[in-house]
């Protein structure tokens, strides 16, 4: 008797239509150019044998220690260790994007690095009244001790993280700028190797631009830091331990750049330079490419109950003996309320129009910006200035009446830690959950490296996923992942 054979049904079948833009399929449903190889290619494998694969890359990831610390409330689960879910796929940029975009970051970077400079020496850019003096001086990024203080080559963040989004309408968005101490790097890195090792018949048949010159192009970055150029300068990493959410991502970097990884206790000042104990006794450190918040690099100027630091640190920075990647007092361009600015410093220090666009920004000590947000809380993104990592958020569409309720006694207790903006539509992109493919917000955090003769802008980039249903939260630290990024050409 003749079998009767059902028919597979379509890998793509339930993926729903949504109101936001998708990354591979248009608005009448149809699969967008980059994509049509790699809809054959899942297609043809199915989602019994996607799921399988999926399996064996959690498995590689676990073997690999590939992790990230999610941190509780609670004192019995203070932290959890885990490895950082992966998607395994990935999200492609073309490459004429991508030319738009890796333009408009080095044109950002560079008008951050002068604004930097600009506040810790004449700051102009106050007195000409583009941005208000107590915006920086009242910010706790904002460091004295840098003030007329030379770094080399006035490169004070020679490594950065610009977190990208893409609205509605297709138009790619700056977020935010991480200029302290970006993390996520080795996950660009990991997420390239599983891809190729687990999942080659699809990466193969694309032109996928390289990232394997990135990792050096930021060793060099560093290494030009060296206190009167040296030629074969000693650099570390350093990082605050084991514990820290991020650790892995130092010992990575630490790794595949051949340089030391250290803890505070591991190095010691002595006549204003700065030693590593060695099993060839004491070597002198010429760069630190520090993981170390500001406050807790040298316990004798900052926070004197930390461990984590170098007592005498920043004297031997000071007098020009050691560099420090990135240079302390860079977070006070980061913060929330100067990002609004931004735009203005590329016109101010560039002479040039923006290439990327910020995503519009409401400053809530002033009174009339306060009142028009509170009159539309609910369709609002509220974010704490000086947090990051997803922490001190309010998505207004999702938020509870008490929630929205305690952000408004906040905000009208203490106006000037707020910033808000309009509830932005991420692009969505396909993501694999449980037994199906289904749509997923996702952002795009890149890493621009800053050396002496060039701007090195790493292809692709960490593509993060929200992975709840619906949610705008992409954030590690907030049980996002990751996806690899591919610019095809």
């Amino acid at each position: 008797m003749a079998m009767l054979m059902m028919k597979r049904k379509h890998l793509f079948a339930d993926y729903g239509s949504s109101v936001f833009f998708d990354e591979m399929f248009d608005q009448h449903g149809k699969v967008r150019p980059p994509y049509g190889t790699m809809m054959k290619v899942l297609t043809r494998m199915g989602i019994d044998e996607l799921v399988t694969r999926n399996g064996v890359m959690q498995s590689a990831m676990v073997t690999q220690g590939i992790t990230f610390t999610l941190y509780s409330d609670t004192p019995e689960d203070s932290s959890l260790e885990r490895t950082i879910p992966f998607d395994m796929i990935p999200r492609m940029i073309p490459g004429e994007e991508w030319q738009l975009l890796e333009q408009g970051l080095k044109q950002r970077v560079q008008a951050l690095n002068h604004f930097i400079y600009d506040i810790y020496h004449a700051q102009n850019i106050i007195k000409d009244g583009l941005v208000p003096r107590q915006l920086i001086i009242d910010n706790p990024y904002y460091l004295p001790a840098m003030i007329g203080l030379e770094v080399p080559d006035n490169t004070y963040i020679p490594l950065s993280g610009i977190d990208i989004i893409r609205s509605d309408s297709g138009e790619y968005y700056v977020l935010e700028d991480n200029l302290r101490t970006p993390s996520g790097l080795s996950y660009v890195y990991q997420n390239r190797a599983l891809m190729t090792n687990l999942f080659p018949e699809l990466f193969f048949e694309h032109r996928v631009r390289s990232i394997s010159r990135g990792l050096n192009a930021l060793l060099c970055s560093l290494r030009a830091l060296a206190p009167g150029g040296k030629s074969d300068p000693l650099v570390v990493l350093l990082t605050p331990g084991i514990h820290n959410s991020a650790y892995y991502d130092h010992t990575f970097l630490a790794q595949e750049m051949g340089i030391d990884l250290v803890e505070g206790r591991d190095l010691t000042v002595i006549d204003k330079k700065v030693y590593m104990n060695s099993m060839q006794g004491l070597r002198q450190v010429d760069v630190i490419y520090r993981r170390i918040d500001d406050e807790y690099l040298d316990p004798d100027v900052f926070r004197s109950d930390s461990i984590l630091g170098v007592p005498g640190l920043m004297e031997a920075y000071c007098a020009g003996n050691v560099a420090l990647a990135n240079a302390p007092g860079t977070g006070v361009a980061d913060d929330k309320a100067v990002y609004a600015y931004v735009p203005d410093m590329v016109r101010y220090y560039l002479h040039e129009e923006p290439i990327l666009s910020n995503v519009p920004t409401y400053i809530l000590d002033r009174p009339h910006e306060r009142e028009y947000v509170l009159s539309r809380l609910s369709e609002m993104v509220v974010k704490e200035r000086c947090l990051s990592g997803g922490y001190g958020m309010l998505i207004g569409p999702s938020a509870s009446e008490e929630e929205l309720k305690t952000f408004t006694d906040n905000i009208n207790l203490h106006p000037e830690r707020y910033i808000a903006q309009p509830t932005m539509k991420l692009s969505c992109s396909p993501s694999l959950h449980q037994m199906e493919v289904a749509p997923r917000h996702i952002d795009l955090r890149a890493f621009v490296f800053m050396g002496r003769q060039e701007t090195h802008v790493v292809a692709g980039g960490l593509t993060r996923v929200a992975l709840k249903e619906g949610s705008l939260i992409v954030n590690s630290s907030q049980g996002g992942g990751t996806k690899d990024t591919w610019v095809v050409d």
